[in-house]
C-alpha cells in the first residue's frame, strides 16, 4: 500500500467557502481587502481559509495521479488494456520509480475494485452514476480508492483529487467531487462493506461486493474449484488472490538467457520451475538480457505448461529418429513460442508458430528473435486450417486457445468487468475447432497439449470430455504428472487426467492443461 500526499495538503482547517464579490465592502462602501487584495471576512480577525474548499485546492494534477486517470480513461473510454497503456503513460510523464509504483497501485487497484467502488459511490451521489460525465466518474473512483484502500491521508486524497478534477475535467465538477468524496471518507472500507452487503440476496452477492468481482464470476469460480477437485470453501482465498498485486515472473530462455543481473538486483529465484525468478518490478529494461529478449516476463504457470508439453515422451512413429517438428497453434503474443523455440533449439527440433492476427504474428517474430533463425518459422493464418494444411506432420502441438481469461484476472484488472457469461458460449465452438485442428496436425504417437488461462469447466474439462467422446484417435495422458515432472516440487495440480493451477495455491495464473497422445490409424481389414 502506498502513502502519498501533496506537500501542502493539510494546511488550514475546514472553513466555509469565500463569500461576496469584488464590489462588496464594509463601512462607507469601501471594500475590505487583505494584503493580497482578497476580500476580508466580515467577522472579527483574519479569515481561516480552508484547503478543503474546492476553490482553495490545488489547481494542478499530480503526475502520478494524472497517469492513473489517463489509464482509467483509456480503459473505460477506448476499451484499452491497462497493462499496455500504463507503461507508455509512465514513460511519457517521466515518473520516477516511487511515483510509478504509486500510479500503478492506484490505477490497477481502482480498476480491480470498480464494482465495489461504484456501489459505495452510488450511496454518495444524488443521481445515477450513469448520468455522470465518464471522466468525473473515473476521478471519483480514483479518489474513493485512495480513501478506502490506500495509506493516503484523507486530506491529501481529497485535495489532490479535486486538483486533478480542476486540471483535467474543469472547475465546474470540482464541488461535486469534493462533496461526494467527503461523504465517502466518513466511513472506512469495512463499514462500507458491512452496509453494502447487509441487503445482499445471498452469499454470492456478498462475495461479489466484498471481493470486487461480478456475481457471475464468483459463481463460475466456485463451480470451477469443485470441477477441478478443490473445496468450494476456498472461494474467498481465490478471489483475494485475484485482487493481490502479482509479482513479476521472469524466465531465462534455456541455453540463451541468464538471470544473473536480475538476481544481483534483488530478484528471487523461482520456487516452481528452473530458469525462473520473481522480481519486484521497476524498469526491467535496465537489464541487457531483457532488452535482448533472452530473459522475458512470463507467468510461471505459462512456463510450466510449455515445459510439460515439451517434456512428455513422444511415442513410436514412422519418422522416429528424425528431428522433431513442433507446432504452437495459437502463438500470439509469443511468450510460450519463445520458450518452446529455445527448448527446440537445444534438442535439434524445429518450431512452427502460427498466429491468425498479422500484428500479433509480428509480436511472435519479435519474441523469437533471440532463437537461432533456422529453428523457427512464423505462419500467419487461421489455426483451424492447420489440420488440413499440415495433416499428421508434428510431433508436439500446443494449442493455447482464446478464452475468457478468468485465470489471469489479477494481471488484467479491467477484464473482470468486460467479460460476460455469453463469452463462454461464443468461445466454445472456436476452442473445439482449434483442438480438432491440433489433433489432426499431430503425427501418430505425437503429443497434443490443450491449454487455457481459465479454470471454467466450459472452457476446460467440458471441451476435453467432448473431444474424447467424439474422437477415437486420441488417448488422455496424465497432465498432473507431466507438470510435476518439470516442476521443482510436487504441485498437486492434477485431478483425473487433467491439471489446473491456481493463484491462491501455486501463486500462478489459473492455467489449465490437458494432454493427449495421437493414436495410430486403425489397420484396415483385408
Amino acid at each position: 500500500m502506498s502513502e502519498r500526499g501533496s506537500d501542502s495538503s493539510g494546511q488550514g482547517g475546514q472553513g466555509g467557502r469565500r463569500q461576496g464579490g469584488a464590489g462588496r465592502g464594509g463601512q462607507g462602501g469601501a471594500p475590505r481587502r487583505d494584503a493580497k487584495g482578497r476580500e476580508r471576512n466580515r467577522g472579527e480577525g483574519p479569515r481561516q481559509r480552508s484547503r478543503m474548499a474546492p476553490s482553495e485546492r490545488t489547481r494542478r494534477a499530480d503526475p502520478a495521479r494524472l497517469v492513473a486517470f489517463e489509464v482509467l480513461r483509456a480503459v473505460s473510454g477506448e476499451d484499452a488494456y491497462a497493462n499496455l497503456v500504463l507503461p507508455a503513460r509512465i514513460r511519457h510523464h517521466r515518473l520516477d520509480r516511487r511515483d510509478a509504483g504509486f500510479a500503478t497501485e492506484l490505477a490497477y487497484g481502482a480498476l480491480r475494485s470498480t464494482g465495489t467502488l461504484d456501489a459505495v459511490l452510488a450511496r454518495c451521489v444524488d443521481r445515477p452514476l450513469e448520468a455522470l460525465d465518464p471522466a468525473v466518474l473515473d476521478v471519483l473512483r480514483l479518489g474513493a480508492y485512495q480513501l478506502l484502500s490506500m495509506r493516503v491521508p484523507a486530506h491529501a486524497a481529497l485535495d489532490e483529487t479535486v486538483g486533478l478534477t480542476r486540471a483535467v475535467v474543469g472547475a465546474g465538477p470540482s464541488s461535486l467531487v469534493n462533496a461526494v468524496l467527503r461523504r465517502v471518507s466518513e466511513r472506512g472500507l469495512d463499514d462500507w462493506l458491512d452496509e453494502l452487503t447487509a441487503g445482499a440476496a445471498d452469499e454470492t452477492e456478498r462475495d461479489a461486493i466484498r471481493h470486487a468481482h461480478p456475481a457471475w464470476i464468483v459463481r463460475a469460480m466456485r463451480q470451477s474449484l469443485v470441477a477441478h477437485g478443490r473445496p468450494a470453501g476456498e472461494i474467498g482465498e481465490l478471489l483475494d488472490a485475484d485482487n493481490a498485486a502479482p509479482v513479476v515472473n521472469l524466465v531465462a530462455l534455456p541455453g540463451l538467457g541468464s538471470l544473473e543481473d536480475a538476481l544481483e538486483a534483488g530478484a528471487e529465484p523461482g520456487e516452481l520451475v528452473e530458469g525462473s525468478a520473481l522480481s519486484g518490478g521497476g524498469d526491467l529494461g535496465r537489464w541487457s538480457a531483457v532488452r535482448e529478449g533472452t530473459v522475458r516476463v512470463q507467468d510461471v504457470g505459462s512456463q510450466l505448461v510449455a515445459r510439460a508439453v515439451a517434456g512428455v515422451a513422444v511415442g513410436p512413429h514412422d519418422g522416429a529418429g528424425s528431428p522433431e517438428r513442433w507446432l504452437d497453434l495459437c502463438a500470439g503474443p509469443g511468450g510460450k513460442a519463445a520458450l518452446l523455440g529455445a527448448m527446440a533449439a537445444q534438442r535439434g527440433a524445429t518450431l512452427l508458430a502460427n498466429e491468425a492476427a498479422p500484428h500479433r504474428a509480428d509480436l511472435v517474430r519479435q519474441a523469437l528473435r533471440p532463437v537461432p533463425e533456422g529453428v523457427w518459422e512464423v505462419r500467419t493464418g487461421d489455426g483451424r486450417d492447420a489440420g488440413r494444411e499440415f495433416p499428421g506432420q508434428f510431433d508436439r502441438v500446443i494449442v493455447d486457445v482464446p478464452c475468457t481469461g478468468l485465470g489471469a484476472l489479477r494481471r488484467r484488472p479491467e477484464s473482470r468487468w468486460r467479460r460476460t457469461p455469453s463469452d463462454l458460449a461464443e468461445l466454445g465452438p472456436l476452442q473445439r475447432s482449434l483442438l480438432d485442428a491440433a489433433i489432426d496436425a499431430t503425427a501418430p504417437g505425437g503429443v497434443v497439449g490443450y491449454v487455457t488461462c481459465s479454470p471454467h469447466p466450459a472452457e476446460t474439462t467440458t471441451v476435453v470430455d467432448d473431444a474424447l467422446r467424439r474422437r477415437a484417435d486420441i488417448e488422455p495422458l496424465d497432465a498432473g504428472a507431466a507438470l510435476d515432472a518439470v516442476a521443482l516440487r510436487p504441485l498437486g495440480a492434477g485431478h483425473g487426467e487433467t491439471a489446473q493451477l491456481w493463484p491462491h495455491v501455486h501463486g500462478t495464473d489459473a492455467m489449465f492443461l490437458a494432454l493427449f497422445r495421437k493414436l495410430p490409424a486403425p489397420e484396415k481389414e483385408d
